[in-house]
């Protein structure tokens, strides 16, 4: 091979790298938490906001057949464990703040109820992850010099992140106890400067406040 060609294989080679590295807009199936009962069935959906999610809903589910919701609170899945990066108080006030909204917004979709009887849904949820990704690559990343670059950047912990919570939902009739919805959630937050950088409730709120607003503007079915 001519040796004039080998910073461009090189460069190529690396640039395949950082492009495997970058962040999916959906939760692959090495993020599945078993929170839910059957991965199989979700299929790619885009929310009202235009975001990407995964979703499957049974063909038979009409919310309009049920007469209220009961909510439970939301819970971390598997157990939450603080980290340098995510601390102990950061992880109660993500999980109070996503409780706390969603069961709002819950609310405005069907009233409320304390008990699982027939003829109302269960809801439940969990955080099965609170993490950032490198960002992707910019247009201007993909030659094979500013791809050597950026590898290295993302390698020595200085590539600009983008903060994410990942969410898993369900709908369970509560007369069968089976799922009519499941739901699949990948929210993007802010930024983060690098892999050392703390991620707190304040990057993560505008991903959470995207998930919330989704609640409420999704159509009936």
């Amino acid at each position: 091979m001519h040796s004039a060609r080998l910073p461009l294989v090189a460069g190529l080679a690396t640039l395949c790298f950082v492009l495997a590295g970058c962040s999916s807009k959906i939760a692959d199936t090495t993020q599945y938490s078993g929170f839910l009962t059957d991965y199989s069935k979700l299929k790619p959906s885009e929310s009202p906001s235009g975001h990407q999610t995964l979703r499957w809903t049974s063909p038979d589910y009409k919310l309009s057949d049920y007469r209220g919701i009961y909510y439970t609170p939301v819970v971390y899945y598997p157990a939450a464990k603080p980290n340098n990066r995510v601390s102990q108080a950061t992880l109660d006030q993500i999980r109070s703040y996503l409780d706390t909204q969603f069961k709002s917004a819950v609310a405005q979709r069907k009233p409320l109820v304390s008990q699982p009887v027939p003829g109302t849904l269960i809801m439940k949820t969990a955080i099965t992850a609170v993490k950032a990704e490198n960002q992707d690559m910019k247009f201007y990343e993909v030659v094979p010099v500013a791809a050597v670059v950026a590898s290295t950047m993302a390698a020595s912990g200085h590539r600009t992140q983008n903060s994410v919570l990942f969410l898993e939902a369900q709908l369970l009739d509560a007369k069968t106890g089976r799922p009519v919805m499941e739901v699949v959630r990948k929210a993007y937050g802010k930024t983060v400067p690098n892999s050392n950088a703390p991620i707190d409730l304040t990057e993560l709120k505008s991903g959470i406040d995207e998930m919330v607003r989704d609640v409420v503007a999704i159509p009936a079915e």
